[in-house]
């Protein structure tokens, strides 16, 4: 599947014209937060490299969202498989907005988007998200989609240096069940 609609968003594959943007949100530190140091250009580039080569590889992956009344590209939204090292695995739901897009329930309306696709579609058991302890904004959207944490799971990310990025929390949502 190449796109996902929802009432503001579409959620795509990306764009030669959203290197630029995507460049600039990787480049801001407040973005950047709770992921690490920014990015340069060539390493946003090949981010989005990776991105696209995940999809043709697996058939779904994290698509560039964009806000559908003015085509504007606001971040990305979608699906990955858990790194390998962490004390769990399955597929793990994300986004990843500019600071601009941030406070108009574009992360919530993209991720329910992801998860209709992930067990309509997908037939995926589960879907996990993973976050820094701190990004509390991302937890109150995991929370808003349905999911829950159970802090017996939450773990030490082993790529992240001692520090604040290190301690990492685990929300869960089943599939849900036929009534």
């Amino acid at each position: 599947m190449n796109a996902l609609h929802t009432e503001r968003l579409t959620l795509r594959r990306w764009r030669d014209s959203d290197l630029e943007p995507w460049a600039a949100m990787n480049a801001d530190p407040a973005v950047r937060e709770h992921l690490g140091e920014v990015l340069t250009r060539e390493g946003s580039d090949a981010s989005v490299a990776r991105f696209e080569a995940g999809f043709e590889r697996r058939g779904y992956g994290w698509w560039a969202v964009e806000v559908r009344a003015t085509g504007e590209f606001i971040g990305f939204a979608g699906l990955d498989e858990v790194d390998a090292g962490l004390p769990f695995a399955g597929v793990e739901i994300g986004w990843r907005l500019a600071r601009s897009a941030w406070g108009h329930g574009y992360a919530t309306e993209a991720a329910q988007s992801v998860l209709a696709h992930a067990f309509d579609v997908l037939q995926l058991p589960e879907v996990l998200a993973v976050t820094t302890a701190t990004n509390l904004r991302s937890q109150a959207v995991m929370r808003r989609i349905g999911m829950t944490r159970d802090p017996a799971d939450d773990f030490d990310d082993p790529d992240a240096p001692e520090g604040p990025l290190r301690p990492n929390v685990l929300f869960r949502l089943p599939r849900p069940t036929a009534a």
